[in-house]
């Protein structure tokens, strides 16, 4: 059975549609890929076993009556970020603030899945409250990185990124406010896309920042995340920010493209993502990258976004003044934990908060705090919103004028050592340098593996394209991989 997990979906699913081995199987055999390295790597918090085998079970009677017309993911197991709410199954985003919280309903992605076919297998860990770019700031304690026990795995879904390089789950579903998807993919060698700002509905996902939060997913190909992507997406009347677009099939599109579809493809190459205190090996990585393409047929030029370098500060401006809003409100009286260990109202307040959040969470509240308090606003808040608009235009621009994807490095290094960054905050806000900006201008972001560094770890690189333009990154990425052939399944297979 350990040979179910190295599989891809398209494999999964012709070898469920030809019998050669069952839904229940297919669950069972990543449900023991789980058990047997769960302890190990901590990347899941929840493992839903007795309720992915019963999902299992009614895929097999889907399958047998409608065999190739089921739903693309029938039978398919994949994890969920504990961000995500999950009816009937504790939701705890990580934090002991939501200990024992069992949401009513799931969130549209995760019904999505559910309308798929797919079985959902568990909730997987991350930073706490997704505030974090390491996954060392989780209640449940450090995910680690299956290439090296001793490094992170990038966050803040890097329990979800995990799940999926080291074969517990063939897709999963994460968030990305400043890179939390494409991080991680980068320091894990597999595939992650934050789609573009409205294309996938965010209801029922626990809000962080919420004019940023987006959710996408891990695959270990970019067929795998072609589909997953495609399932999610649509216009949700439960969320107001969600778009009313088409929907194209990514899937359909990556098979069917061609190397031709590059020829004459811009390429562009912003100056400012290559810095001083980059490692050397993740430079040298990406730079031959670009070699990569244009042997493909793709034009590459050099561009500016020269507002870049305030966009790590707009944006540790931005964020932290929506989560002090938006954690407003677990407060020990409607759900979750609430201290025991108080006299009056206010404290029974101030001792839930205390002991509910941890540390990162309590200093991202403050920030957040201070810079929407008055004398501050305009200062800092407003000025901040006025920097993310020089931001989105510096992308438009580039788009309108020089280029057709623009290509960076997703981290300016490798996976580092856990323990490393956890006495300097500002040290750990650098790693999400080059993905923030996407962030805040809203635009689709997909991390590739495009190699190791000298200890062995993965390098990513970073595909970005207009708003929608979800269909061109697949394409590029898929000709980029069938030419590099990295081997996502690495950690599957050990």
């Amino acid at each position: 059975m350990e040979r179910l997990i190295s599989l891809s979906v398209s494999e999964m699913r012709n070898g469920l549609l030809q019998k050669d081995f069952s839904a229940v199987e297919l669950t069972q055999a990543h449900l023991q890929r789980i058990r047997k390295t769960n302890e190990e790597f901590n990347s899941f918090i929840s493992i839903c076993e007795d309720a992915a085998l019963a999902q299992a079970a009614a895929a097999e009677t889907v399958l047998a009556a409608e065999q190739g017309a089921s739903p693309a993911l029938t039978g398919i197991p994949v994890a969920i970020k504990d961000l995500l709410l999950t009816k009937g199954i504790e939701t705890t985003c990580a934090s002991k603030i939501l200990t024992g919280f069992i949401p009513p309903y799931d969130c549209t992605a995760v019904a999505k899945l559910k309308e798929a076919g797919a079985v959902i297998i568990g909730k997987t860990n991350l930073d706490e409250f997704a505030m974090g770019s390491s996954n060392e700031y989780s209640a449940y304690g450090p995910v680690r990185n299956p290439w090296n026990k001793s490094c992170v795995p990038g966050g803040s879904s890097g329990g979800s990124a995990v799940a999926v390089c080291l074969g517990q789950s063939p897709l999963s579903l994460g968030t990305d406010t400043g890179g939390s998807i494409r991080q991680p993919a980068s320091l894990t060698g597999v595939c992650g896309m934050k789609p573009t700002y409205g294309r996938v509905s965010r209801y029922g996902a626990v809000a962080y920042a919420s004019s940023l939060d987006q959710i996408g997913g891990f695959a270990r190909s970019i067929e795998d995340l072609a589909l997953l992507i495609r399932t999610i997406s649509g216009k949700d009347p439960n969320d107001s920010t969600s778009m009313e677009v088409d929907v194209p099939d990514y899937l359909a599109e990556v098979r069917t493209a061609s190397k031709t579809q590059l020829q004459g493809l811009r390429i562009g190459v912003p100056k400012e993502y290559f810095i001083p205190g980059m490692q050397e090996e993740v430079e040298k990585s990406c730079l031959a990258s670009l070699d990569v393409f244009r042997h493909l047929g793709a034009e590459i030029v050099e561009i500016s976004l020269p507002h870049t370098e305030y966009a790590l500060a707009a944006y540790y401006i931005i964020t932290p003044a929506e989560a002090s809003s938006n954690l407003a409100r677990y407060d020990g009286v409607r759900y979750g934990f609430r201290s025991q260990d108080h006299d009056s109202l206010a404290e029974m307040f101030e001792r839930t908060r205390a002991q509910g959040f941890g540390a990162e969470v309590k200093r991202r509240i403050m920030i957040g705090s201070y810079v929407l308090s008055a004398g501050y606003y305009d200062a800092y808040y407003l000025k901040a919103q006025q920097v993310r608009t020089l931001i989105i235009n510096d992308f438009k621009q580039a788009f309108a004028n020089h280029c057709d994807v623009i290509l960076t490095p997703v981290s300016p290094t490798t996976a580092f050592k856990i323990g490393e960054k956890a006495d300097s905050p500002l040290t750990m806000y650098l790693a999400d340098i080059f993905t923030v900006p996407i962030n805040l201008a809203g635009l689709p972001g997909l991390s590739l593996p495009c190699g190791l560094d000298s200890a062995g770890l993965p390098v990513g690189i970073q595909l970005v394209g207009p708003p929608f333009a979800e269909p061109r990154l697949f394409i590029a990425a898929a000709a980029f991989a069938r030419e590099v052939a990295f081997d996502s399944r690495k950690m599957a297979l050990s």
